[in-house]
């Protein structure tokens, strides 16, 4: 293990800190998608081109990186949420950082990202969202027309939540509805067009508008598929925007 990482668990889960060589004092906490994974010594934002040369970007630009395992496919559930409570506290307790931080999700990762920015008021600079999953409800009514993935996320999503697989339906309706904000918090959203599970009508469009209803500052880029995640340079100067108080 480089200089440049830490690695730590808690609670059986492992999380990695990618530390910069010239820190410029925040930090940015990664919620990866449904296929995100951590351990002791390898994840898939290292081993994942892309996601690694963001990170790498990021590092660049002063940032140090975190992310934790989250106990893998947690769909939101509050057990990921308040790990990442835990994970949060570890990292501001032995790094020299800004205590109001930046997010950074994709996919899945946006809804355990949505609680904790709820939950930890105060402490959340500003969030970027990668093709986002931002209703799991509907999302699961639209994998149900999936047979080929339909056994996989139902077996996630049971199991993430602790209710039978029977009772799914149930479940969803009546306590997973739309994932919102419950204060402002400037979002940036980018989203493909096409090629994406969580097709942007369904997530980020609703989401954009109860957030403008609400008077929150969110942007929405829908991009084609080829730009997922090589506007490198855009996620940090979004981040730069909402540093200039401390």
């Amino acid at each position: 293990m480089s200089i440049e990482e830490r690695v730590f668990s808690l609670d059986g889960q492992w999380n990695t800190i990618h530390l910069p060589e010239q820190p410029n004092g925040f930090a940015v906490m990664i919620f990866g998608d449904c296929n995100h994974f951590v351990d002791h010594e390898t994840s898939l934002w290292k081993q994942n081109k892309d996601r690694f040369e963001l990170i790498q970007t990021l590092k660049q630009k002063g940032y140090t990186v975190f992310y934790s395992n989250l106990y893998g496919s947690n769909w939101g559930n509050q057990e990921a949420v308040t790990l990442a409570r835990r994970v949060y506290r570890f990292v501001m307790k032995y790094e020299i950082l800004n205590p109001s931080i930046h997010i950074l999700a994709e996919g899945m990762g946006a809804l355990a990202a949505l609680d904790f920015i709820n939950d930890m008021e105060g402490s959340i600079r500003s969030a970027v969202f990668i093709n986002p999953c931002l209703n799991l409800k509907s999302h699961f009514q639209q994998e149900k027309k999936n047979q080929l993935f339909l056994k996989r996320i139902r077996k996630e999503i049971s199991q993430a939540y602790r209710i039978k697989e029977e009772n799914m339906d149930e479940f969803l309706q009546r306590t997973v509805t739309r994932f919102t904000l419950k204060h402002d918090v400037p979002v940036k959203i980018f989203h493909d067009a096409t090629g994406t599970v969580y097709p942007f009508k369904v997530h980020s469009r609703p989401f954009e508008a109860t957030c403008l209803e609400k008077g929150y500052f969110v942007s929405l880029t829908i991009q084609m598929p080829s730009k997922r995640l090589g506007n490198l340079q855009a996620v940090p100067r979004f981040f730069s925007l909402h540093e200039s108080i401390l």
